[in-house]
């Protein structure tokens, strides 16, 4: 869920006021706290082999979810819920960006699901080897079809259908404000042979290997 604290604000403001060159990926882990790579904690699950995503390969190919990132509001793990205001776990990493942003397949892969009837807006899952990537509270509605699921966001020029391959990189999506959220964000979601895991940790081995 969204919510931007002022010394988020502050924070941002600071760090796209001090380098106007600074990518997205590094702006991220700075705001988060994380801008210097920790070496001697690496993601758990790259300690095996992963189908598409191995261990053994680049993390070049891997790209930043989302454009015009602006900082993020939540982290994976235990919060309070800022729509409910109860304790839960959270199973992502909220990316703030402007309300329209496009958002980009982080790895290429099969998009397996679709749904904007839930908690998560308008989602999409997409799989990639053991790897699956989650994308939440975006534009547009799922229409079911003869031929299968469609998410469709006309004034976004998206169309993307349930069992379509994409790209790393593809504009898969908007921004957008669906479901249960107090403003435009992406809340995106990694699972490793099913079971989630932090993207910050995946967003530590795409920026080692990028400095």
């Amino acid at each position: 869920m969204f919510k931007l604290t002022q010394t988020n604000r502050k924070s941002v403001k600071s760090l796209i006021l001090s380098s106007s060159k600074l990518s997205s990926l590094s702006l991220l882990l700075m705001t988060l706290g994380i801008g210097g790579v920790n070496q001697d904690s690496p993601l758990k699950p790259l300690s095996t082999q992963a189908q598409t995503v191995n261990v053994a390969t680049s993390w070049r190919q891997a790209s930043f979810p989302v454009e015009n990132f602006q900082s993020y509001t939540s982290g994976f793990g235990y919060r309070i819920n800022p729509v409910t205001q109860e304790k839960q776990f959270h199973r992502g990493l909220d990316l703030a960006a402007p309300l329209g942003s496009y958002v980009r397949s982080w790895w290429g892969g099969k998009v397996v699901a679709m749904s904007d009837h839930t908690a998560c807006g308008t989602m999409l899952k997409i799989k990639s080897g053991s790897w699956t990537h989650v994308y939440c509270h975006l534009m547009g509605t799922v229409e079911e079809t003869d031929k299968g699921n469609v998410l469709v966001d006309r004034n976004g020029g998206i169309v993307l259908w349930q069992g379509q391959t994409v790209p790393a990189g593809a504009r898969i999506a908007r921004v957008g404000m669906t479901g249960r959220t107090t403003g435009p964000h992406l809340h995106w979601g990694l699972m490793y042979n099913g079971t989630y895991v932090d993207p910050a940790d995946v967003l530590r081995k795409m920026f080692a290997q990028r400095s």
